[in-house]
């Protein structure tokens, strides 16, 4: 088949764009600013609530509009804003805490609304391989960016990051420009509709998903998956910095970064090959099962290098969260027209565990050191492979939501 290659290009520049500025934020705030961690975590955890009051409405809002080029890119320019706004006012306080709601804000549509249009182009047969690529060019973007990241921040200056961003932003905003409009099957984009007594399409009523128990169980699974996993790379970062300066640390940062995205990037092409083959769930639980791991093995050293490797870890896990949770919200929403919603429902639970994970693991990291924080994130990553593993079923073929 042909991709669509401004997708791609699309999902390629919204790779730094959606993953925010976390990582880094952290550091510049840590080691330029000055701020206690809590504090930080505050920081970390307003954009992830921001995001979770959004996404939900934002993935309902995608579903019933024909604008989702335009609210791609108008998110690109907000994030392109903020971003130089960190730079321009990094002293003032609520300037940070106030980027933070508006680059939660503007997350909360992108990830979703670049689903809904590769679902609104593409046929059932395609569908899997056009996001296991997006997903790749995905991860290729933060790689390029996290590369170009280190390099501004040992040569030039640590902010040449914020800058770095907004560029992104914008290029991003540029490519989704040139998806034709009239190529995006509006209806398909949503999930398709059933049909009623009278043979009148329509979207099925939030009830079905509501008492659907695997999508229940599939959203307990997301929001421990990111409980136990969004804080590491924070901390890792941090735990970078204590023994270097902030150039330093955010170079060492974008190599963790740059590890891990290029084992996503496995991960997606690993998912274009056999997610239709082995199915959703066998792929799925490889990553669960790599979370704990990954957070004890945090504890075992203080080695930059050692840390970096460890990281990489972080690749296979999200690789296969990124492409399989798309692919199982599809599955379990097929002919019911809320494919959007439900997504966004799923992204807030992965904002309200992130928010969770950093601001419980930086006051944990205050009080009681940066082991006991990757030892209580294992914890949590155990509870979230052990519940997976018990209670979600395969979705991709009899567990299907079925048009009517």
């Amino acid at each position: 088949m042909s991709l669509n290659k401004p997708l791609l290009f699309t999902n390629f520049f919204a790779g730094d764009v959606v993953a925010g500025l976390g990582p880094y934020l952290a550091i510049y705030l840590l080691s330029a600013m000055h701020w206690q961690p809590g504090e930080i975590g505050i920081v970390l955890a307003i954009g992830g609530i921001t995001t979770v009051l959004l996404q939900t409405p934002a993935g309902a809002f995608i579903d019933s509009t024909r604008l989702k080029r335009m609210l791609i890119a108008t998110c690109g320019i907000i994030i392109a804003i903020v971003s130089i706004a960190i730079v321009a006012l990094a002293n003032h306080k609520p300037v940070i805490y106030g980027s933070q709601v508006l680059m939660g804000a503007a997350i909360a549509f992108v990830a979703p609304s670049i689903a809904a249009i590769t679902l609104g182009v593409c046929s059932d047969k395609t569908f899997t391989l056009q996001t296991s690529a997006n997903q790749a060019a995905n991860h290729a973007g933060n790689v390029f960016a996290a590369a170009i990241a280190g390099i501004v921040a040992l040569t030039i200056a640590a902010e040449g990051v914020f800058w770095l961003m907004a560029v992104m932003g914008v290029l991003m905003a540029i490519s989704v420009g040139f998806i034709p409009a009239h190529s995006i099957d509006h209806i398909r984009a949503r999930g398709g509709e059933r049909r009623d007594a009278s043979g009148k399409r329509e979207p099925a009523g939030f009830s079905v998903l509501l008492t659907d128990k695997r999508l229940i169980a599939l959203a307990v699974s997301v929001f421990l998956f990111h409980f136990g996993n969004a804080a590491m790379l924070p901390l890792v970062s941090q735990k970078l910095s204590l023994n270097s300066n902030v150039n330093q640390a955010i170079a060492f940062t974008s190599a963790c970064i740059i590890a891990a995205q290029f084992w996503m990037m496995l991960m997606s092409l690993l998912c274009a090959a056999k997610a239709d083959a082995w199915g959703r769930k066998v792929i799925f639980m490889i990553g669960f099962c790599i979370n704990p791991i990954r957070a004890l093995l945090f504890m075992s050293t203080d080695n930059p290098f050692f840390l970096v490797a460890i990281q990489s870890l972080d690749g296979v896990a999200n690789g296969i969260f990124g492409v399989i949770i798309i692919l199982m919200c599809a599955d379990l929403t097929k002919g019911t027209g809320r494919f959007n919603i439900t997504q966004g429902a799923m992204a807030a639970l992965v904002g309200i565990g992130s928010a969770c994970s950093n601001f419980s693991a930086e006051y944990v990291v205050q009080y009681f050191g940066y082991n006991a924080a990757f030892l209580s994130l294992a914890g949590i990553a155990t509870i979230a492979a052990t519940f997976f593993l018990i209670f979600v079923p395969e979705t991709m073929s009899k567990a299907r939501v079925q048009p009517q």
